[in-house]
């Protein structure tokens, strides 16, 4: 089974891609697949590096506090886990040597 993660928009690089804060780790999020323009401030859900739907403000916060519940009795933190794992494909990417 595949979970979005809700995060907040912090900076956009274009109106294709965001900085989006995942309870403290940041990572690049595309955002061609959304309808309504994103700005920071936004919160998102995620998936495979795509925002697939901008979260009302209304629902924010219960939003985030279901996710809370959802980590806490999971034990372990999955979505911490996949953050970090794509954070550490980008740094290699980003470490690899350019070919033109």
């Amino acid at each position: 089974m595949c979970l979005g993660v809700p995060g907040q928009v912090v900076e956009l690089r274009s109106n294709r891609e965001a900085i989006v804060d995942f309870w403290g780790v940041r990572k690049p999020v595309r955002l061609e697949n959304l309808k309504p323009v994103v700005v920071p401030g936004d919160y998102v859900i995620e998936h495979a590096g795509f925002a697939v739907r901008v979260i009302p403000p209304a629902d924010v916060a219960d939003t985030l506090a279901l996710y809370e519940v959802l980590l806490s009795e999971a034990g372990e933190d999955p979505i911490a886990r996949d953050v970090v794992d794509a954070l550490d494909c980008i740094e290699v990417e980003l470490e690899a040597p350019a070919f033109r």
